[in-house]
């Protein structure tokens, strides 16, 4: 299944549910939740959360050893969460901008 995060600050961002849920949980929204709202007042706090978790994943991922990274070992696809949360990053940055919310699954 695809989630649609949608803003009129920007494009669209489809994501697979499976990603597009644990981007919800660093957002604290409800991931189980088929659809919902990131207001303009709860913008700043969502933003801050993803840079901040974009910011782990990319310091784990510089302190992995090569042969230990999920693409190496076949574990995954090789795509990780702060490659799939930029664009979602981006969208957030941009609603703030145009004072407008960011929706999914409507």
């Amino acid at each position: 299944m695809l989630i649609v995060f949608k803003s009129a600050a920007s494009g669209d961002i489809i994501t697979f549910e499976k990603n597009a849920r644990e981007m919800l949980d660093v957002l604290g929204k409800d991931r189980d939740e088929g659809k919902g709202i990131v207001t303009v007042d709860q913008l700043p706090a969502a933003i801050d959360r993803l840079k901040q978790a974009i910011a782990e994943d990319s310091a784990r991922h510089a302190a992995a050893p090569d042969d230990e990274t999920p693409a190496a070992s076949g574990a995954g696809d090789g795509v990780s969460f702060h490659q799939r949360a930029v664009p979602l990053l981006d969208m957030l940055e941009r609603a703030l901008k145009d004072a407008v919310p960011v929706t999914w699954g409507v």
